[in-house]
Order: structure tokens, then C-alpha cells, then sequence
């Protein structure tokens, strides 16, 4: 579990694609405090250290993985937020992140509002319904406030402001148009809409 406070930004140094996809990580993590096994939010998927080193960590990653994230995009080179799972007693300074990615988005917008950034990002229409202005959602791991929802025939458009801070210390001043990225909606909307639709077919 985390909470979308991203405390890194790594570089992805290789991408191996040999059976299941391995990528190495470099970090600013203390890599010797990092057990093997331990879980870390990259991008927004939560993804199991395999193997390490100083400086460094590599994960593996499944086809199922690549086909329901942003992670086949990425190439050495790439920066993307990191986070270490929360630990009992951290301050819940986001919203419950799980690191299971809902669908991926694209950014159909940036625009400067003064010092800050407005991002539009399109989802898939069949997620439009847990959406909500105000309310929360992890965008490659971070946790955002939306600001507007705004529904289409193509799909539907939340948009978030990124302020100065936000941009400094994670990978969004690294972004453009049209890239994807990974969207985990809040965990409350998931079980209130499974509540919904259970009901309604009842």
C-alpha cells in the first residue's frame, strides 16, 4: 500500500525483454535498507525488487502488467516517480494508493496557469464513473486532486494542477503531449461503483 507521496525520482537505466520484461531502476534509495521482495511503486505500478545493487534496483514484469499499464513504454533514460510502501504509522500525507493500475490515460493537455500546470488527461469512457471533481487520483503514482471531469463520446477528461513543488520533485516536468500514463482512481469510488452495480442487477 502507499499513499502518493512520490520520495524519488529514478532513472530507468535497461529494459530487458526476455520472457517477462526486466527493468533496472537507478534511485537515490538506500538500496541495502531495500529488502529483497520489498514492494515500490514505479510510475504508479507496484512492482517487486528481484535483484539490486548501490544505486539501483531491477523488477520483472509481466505481459499482463504491460498490457494494463504505461510500462511498455518506457526506455533507459526514461525518469519515473518512485515510492517505498507505507509503513505502519507513516503519515497518510495522499490518499490509499495500491499500485494496481486502473487504465491507462493520455495527456491531451498542458497548460501554464501562472506558475503551475494544468494536465488534461483522457481516459477510457467506461471509467468516467469514478471520477469526481475534488476528488482523488493517482497519476504515475502521484496522488492529484481533480479538478474537472468532463465527459465525451471519445472518453472522459480530468484535470489536475500540477503546482510549482509537485513539478520539482516528481517526473512531471519531464512530460509532453500525447504521452501515456498510469491512472489508479481512488479505491473508495472502486467499491462504491461495484456496490452500485451489484445492486442494481440484484
Amino acid at each position: 500500500m502507499f499513499t502518493g507521496i512520490i520520495t524519488d525520482v529514478g532513472q530507468i537505466r535497461l529494459v530487458e525483454r526476455s520472457g517477462d520484461t526486466r527493468v533496472v531502476i537507478e534511485t537515490a534509495y538506500d538500496t541495502s535498507a531495500v529488502a529483497m521482495g520489498a514492494s515500490i511503486a514505479c510510475a504508479g505500478v507496484c512492482l517487486t525488487v528481484v535483484d539490486k545493487g548501490e544505486g539501483w534496483f531491477a523488477a520483472d514484469v509481466s505481459d499482463e502488467t504491460l498490457r494494463c499499464t504505461a510500462v511498455g513504454d518506457w526506455q533507459a533514460g526514461k525518469s519515473i516517480n518512485l515510492e517505498r510502501s507505507l509503513k505502519l504509522g507513516d503519515e497518510m500525507g495522499g490518499h490509499i494508493v495500491t499500485g494496481h493500475v486502473d487504465c491507462v490515460g493520455v495527456i491531451a493537455a498542458l497548460t501554464p496557469e501562472n506558475d503551475s500546470l494544468t494536465m488534461d488527461i483522457t481516459v477510457p469512457k467506461d471509467f468516467g464513473h469514478l471520477l469526481v471533481a475534488k476528488g482523488s487520483a493517482a497519476i504515475n503514482g502521484t496522488s492529484l486532486t481533480v479538478n474537472t471531469v468532463q465527459d465525451s463520446i471519445e472518453g472522459t477528461t480530468l484535470s489536475i494542477n500540477l503546482i510549482p513543488h509537485t513539478q520539482s520533485v516528481t517526473s512531471f516536468h519531464t512530460v509532453s503531449l500525447g504521452e501515456r500514463v498510469n491512472v489508479e482512481f481512488d479505491i473508495l469510488a472502486r467499491y462504491v461503483a461495484r456496490l452500485q452495480d451489484t445492486a442494481f442487477k440484484g
